[in-house]
Formats: structure tokens, sequence, C-alpha cells
């Protein structure tokens, strides 16, 4: 199974059981050691990775870091770890600020089980910066980010090879936040400078100033579904069956195409697409995920097994922006709308989309 798969049925696992971890020894055996795991490190061997490594500072004896992981017997990451839900910050990294100080370790992971931030010394030699480089969410991740999470795995451990690009991640983190906020609260400044070849010598008003704050927020929204759009048909085409008409039918393809000139412009929205591969994650452990297909339509948008409008797996009801619904199937077919607060709520109902795909795949919808 391939690194990024590990991590997927992780995730799953993880979203399905998170309610029931209480305690940070539960959050150690269930989410921590089997993302170590993943990175190729053998949890159950102490020169590998040690539990518990002692490492006296100054006048504190005896002091422990949760997990280390070793190299020819010298630490080189560090795991500080918190409770699954804990707050993270850097006042309960302050053990980890130690550690770090005292041993050959370079890098030092502060986590709860469901995010990892990566800590280095870009700062200061020697010494533990205060802001982290690289996050790691186990419900929320990237490809990108999945590939930035390779380069700790024992296969391709190199502390320059990371060390080269933790400065452009840290501020490269910082810059997208930053980018974040404004596409949802577009500041002042931004908002006149992007108005100002629009308004001519009109004076930027208050009300001039609430009109094109909605419209830049709008813009971006546009902007961002329109990209997403693109690159999510463009990836999902290799997997479209090829239609080539035999010679024999050329004279019909007009009639073909006529349909398509007269239908709406769809537009799959961020939200469908989160889900959509949300939904894919749930059920890689149930059947390979190119067989999850999505068909986007004016209503609603179909989450399918096979492409096949006989077997909904869901209905993404997201078209109202203030309210979102997902529509669930039992084995009449019949469908169930429940409303959700957020697309990572769609975790909640793991075991009914599993009991559908399961349905279908015993071929009971024959």
């Amino acid at each position: 199974m391939d690194f990024i798969d590990q991590l997927r049925v992780l995730s799953s696992r993880i979203a399905s059981t998170r309610s029931l971890v209480q305690t940070e020894e539960a959050t150690k055996n269930a989410m921590i050691m089997p993302f170590i795991q993943i990175l190729g490190y053998n949890v159950f061997d102490p020169l590998e990775v040690t539990p518990e490594l002692v490492a006296d500072v100054g006048t504190k004896k005896g002091e422990k870091i949760d997990y280390a992981i070793l190299r020819d017997s010298k630490p080189i990451i560090l795991f500080e770890c918190k409770k699954c839900g804990s707050e993270l910050n850097v006042n309960h990294a302050s053990q980890l600020f130690r550690y770090f100080h005292v041993t050959a370790a370079r890098f030092g992971v502060l986590t709860n089980g469901l995010v990892y931030r990566f800590f280095t010394d870009l700062e200061q030699p020697n010494k533990m910066d205060e802001k982290a480089f690289f996050e790691f969410d186990m419900l929320d991740f990237k490809e990108r980010d999945v590939e930035q999470l390779k380069k700790f795995a024992k296969a391709s451990f190199d502390v320059e090879t990371i060390l080269s690009t933790a400065n452009e991640l840290k501020y490269t983190r910082v810059i997208q936040s930053r980018l974040s906020d404004w596409m949802s609260n577009p500041p002042e400044d931004l908002v006149r400078m992007l108005s100002s070849d629009l308004l001519g010598s009109k004076r930027f008003t208050g009300a001039l100033k609430d009109q094109f704050t909605v419209l830049t927020r709008r813009a971006f929204e546009q902007l961002l579904s329109e990209h997403i759009n693109d690159r999510l048909k463009g990836a999902m085409m290799p997997e479209a069956p090829a239609i080539a008409a035999p010679k024999s039918t050329v004279s019909a393809a007009p009639a073909q195409t006529g349909p398509t000139e007269t239908e709406p412009t769809l537009i799959t929205s961020p939200e469908e697409i989160e889900a959509f591969h949300t939904i894919r994650a749930i059920l890689r452990d149930v059947v390979p995920t190119k067989r999850i297909v999505m068909r986007d339509a004016q209503s609603y948008c179909a989450i399918l097994l096979d492409d096949n409008n006989r077997k909904p797996i869901c209905r993404l009801r997201f078209n109202n922006a203030q309210k979102l619904v997902l529509g669930l199937f039992n084995e009449k077919r019949e469908e169930e709308k429940v409303a959700i607060d957020a697309v990572d709520d769609i975790y909640t109902f793991s075991e009914r989309l599993k009991t559908s795909v399961v349905f279908y795949n015993q071929g009971s919808d024959k």
C-alpha cells in the first residue's frame, strides 16, 4: 500500500473513533504510534523508536520525552504528545523546547494525534523556534502535505534536505493563511486597491467600500471554484470512458452534440470537491477509489459507485451556502436528507456510506 493510502486509512479510522479516545495514553496507542509506523520506523524496536527517553535538563533530572526516533543511537526526531483534541500552542511545547536543547535531534514534533506540528532551529542554532515550519492535519491533508511529510520517513530522511525547504515552508504557510483570511474577509486596503481603477475619480465612500468588499469576496470564491473545477475535470478525465463513434455513424454526430450546447454551466463548488475526496477516503478500505465517481447536476451532486445511477452512495445538496445537506440511501434506495454543519461531519456517517457500497458490491442491486 502506498504511503498516501496508508495515511488515508489511518485518517478514516481516526475520524470514526476519535470520540472514544479519552486519554493521552490512548491517543499514543491509537493515533501516534500508527503514524510513526507509517513513516517506516519500528515502534516495537527501542533502538529505533524509544518511548520516554530520559533527557536531563540542568537541575531537572529524569525528564522524559514521549517518543524519540533514533538513528545510529542518536535522536533525530522528538515527539511530545498530548491527549486527542487538546490545544497545541507554545505553552504546551515547553518540555519539547527543553529536550530539543539537550539532544542531538534537529526536529521536534508537538501533536495531539490529529495535528502534527514540526519545529526546528531556523532562528537560532540549537534553540527550537516558537513557530512550526510545517503542520500536518490527519483529517485534512493534501497531496503537497504528504510530499513534505515523506521527507521525514525512514527511507528518505535527510536533515539537510528538510532544512533546505523548512524556511520556504514556514513562510509559505503564513502567506497561505493570510490569503485565506483575505478571501473570507478582504481588508479595506486590498478592496481600495482593487477598486481604484474601476472607480476612477469617484471618492471611496463607506457605501462603495461595502459594495466592493462583497464583490471582492465573491470574485475570490468564483476564481477559486473555477480553478478547482478545471483541475478536478482534468484529474477525472482519464477515468472517463472514451466515446468513439464508428465511421458509419458520423452523420449522426451533430444530433449528439446538440443537447450539450443548451445545457447550463455547472460549477462544482470547493465544498463538493472536498466532500467527494472525504467520501473516497472513507470508502478506500471497501472498494478502489476509482470506482467512486462524482456526477454533478443542477440540484445536487451525486456520488455513485461505478458511475451507475442505480448505485447511489449519497447526494451532496450544497447549493444553499447557508445549509449543507447530505442525502443518504437505504437498501430500497430511498433518500434520507440530513443537515450537516461542515464537510468534516460526513465522517459521522462513515458506516452508512460503507453499508451502501457493500450492499451494491454484493450484487443486491440487480
